[in-house]
């Protein structure tokens, strides 16, 4: 009696296809390269259970850039294997080399620990050329941009067709000549979340949704990964712990961000790039964006108290994200990537955290920072003072935050600090002459905001939240 198989396959390059010309430039065709990706990841392993006649059930886990199918025999193996080879060929010719498929198949027998081990093992191999290969010292030559075949209708599309003859293997309107197609939507057979703020009858543009912050009009990029995901994978007894796992998760992020969307706040301000097994990327309004962030943190730590309680240890129970607002005139796949490198830098800083206009904060300190943002906002209004308030408080914490000259004499840093709270109290005692004219709650607010961006003197020097200057440089931004 045959052993039953399993197979993994990761689809490579992605990210690198994603910021290449022209999609590097074109905001469309960035756009359409998302969807592009997030739908092969989908399309693949279902085709070819398609062509190998077996049923969908045989499908354990799918979507971003891996996936994992149940083959029932050896023949069945070495089938999808050719198989494998003809697509991941045809994406190198769509993408100039840049996107390619890896895979490995092993038997489903032992302990699952050691079956992953060796699935592993066999996709490393796959991922990384060995030194024997012909041309591996060869010098690098970069490879050229060559036409666009990525339909830009994908997103919209009710079915997707595929067939090795289409020049992106999918397409929305040839479904006539398809080889096979799917129905597109979160409860179909492509599960996707594909939402879109719209402008008119067409998809919102970057300006659209820069128009439509509240406060300077400015758009920004959201990016999220699961902490230790990977890790929480690995530690897992059986293939069919990993696949009810990976769908856990792959079904609250889909199912949290659709949710989302779909409310008054975000629904016409926030855009969904993808959303994958443990990761997501949307990009919208900036204001909007930090709602955003703040209610799927909130979403996700009950879902992980709920849900993930059983599971020993904290990995994958937290969620960190990056918001990166864009440069003037920045492409969506400059800011894309740039939100990337600040989640990399939140990620190696600590987890559960948040990359917020040049900083990492807790989650704790984010909420800390959104209530102090709302007392900076609020008096304000009160005092009327306006952008040049906040730039006085602004330079004021810049210059408390400043770390002393290293060179400088101890009487020198004693001077520079005693300077720098002298000022902190003058500018309070000016709150205090124009708080005589207001009611306690002014008082209560004035005094609170104070405690909490004049800080404390410690060993001479002022020592200050790092939520303070999160919370000024927000109350900034929503400033028209």
């Amino acid at each position: 009696m045959s052993s039953q198989f399993l197979l993994q396959g990761k689809i490579l390059g992605g990210e690198e296809f994603l910021l290449a010309g022209p999609a590097d430039k074109d905001n469309r065709a960035f756009e359409a390269r998302t969807i592009w990706l997030a739908l092969l990841g989908e399309v693949i392993p279902r085709v070819l259970l398609a062509e190998l006649q077996l049923p969908p059930l045989m499908l354990g886990s799918s979507g971003g850039d891996r996936f994992v199918v149940i083959l029932p025999d050896q023949a069945r193996a070495q089938t999808a294997s050719q198989f494998l080879t003809t697509v991941s060929d045809a994406l190198a010719r769509i993408t100039i080399g840049r996107v390619r498929i890896a895979w490995s198949a092993t038997e489903n027998l032992g302990d699952w620990t050691v079956v992953r081990k060796r699935l592993h093992d066999g996709l490393r191999e796959g991922v990384q050329a060995p030194a024997a290969d012909p041309g591996f010292f060869a010098p690098f030559t970069p490879s050229s941009v060559g036409p666009d075949l990525i339909p830009r209708d994908l997103r919209e599309a009710a079915t997707i067709g595929w067939s090795l003859e289409f020049p992106a293997l999918l397409s929305a309107t040839s479904l006539e000549t398809a080889t096979h197609s799917f129905d597109v939507g979160s409860d179909k057979a492509l599960p996707l979340v594909r939402h879109a703020a719209r402008s008119g009858d067409n998809a919102a543009t970057t300006k659209d949704l820069a128009r439509r912050a509240h406060g300077l009009k400015l758009w920004a990029v959201l990016r999220g990964e699961i902490d230790d995901l990977s890790t929480r994978m690995r530690r897992l007894q059986s293939v069919e712990e990993h696949v009810h796992l990976s769908t856990l998760y792959k079904h609250f992020l889909a199912g949290e961000i659709e949710l989302l969307c779909s409310h008054s706040d975000y629904f016409q301000r926030v855009t969904v790039l993808n959303s994958e097994g443990g990761s997501f990327a949307v990009y919208g309004a900036w204001d909007a964006l930090t709602g955003f962030a703040r209610e799927l943190e909130r979403l996700f730590s009950r879902f992980a108290q709920e849900q993930l309680k059983e599971l020993p240890g904290a990995e994958a129970k937290t969620i960190t994200m990056a918001l990166t607002i864009a440069e003037s005139g920045a492409p969506l796949a400059r800011t894309f990537e740039d939100c990337g490198r600040d989640l990399e830098i939140a990620r190696a800083a600590d987890k559960d955290c948040f990359h917020l206009l040049g900083r990492v904060l807790e989650w704790k300190q984010f909420n800390d920072a959104a209530e102090l943002k709302e007392a900076v906002v609020k008096l304000n209004e009160e005092f009327r003072g306006g952008r040049s308030f906040l730039a006085q408080l602004r330079s004021l914490y810049r210059k408390v935050e400043m770390p002393a000259d290293p060179g400088a004499t101890l009487a020198a840093k004693q001077q520079d600090s005693e300077r720098l709270t002298a000022r902190a109290l003058r500018f309070q005692r000016t709150f205090a002459r124009v708080a005589t004219r207001r009611d306690r709650e002014f008082q209560k607010l004035r005094s609170h905001l104070m405690k909490e961006m004049a800080g404390r003197n410690m060993r001479g020097r002022l020592k200050l939240r790092p939520e303070g200057l999160i919370a000024l440089e927000w109350a900034r931004l929503a400033e028209d």
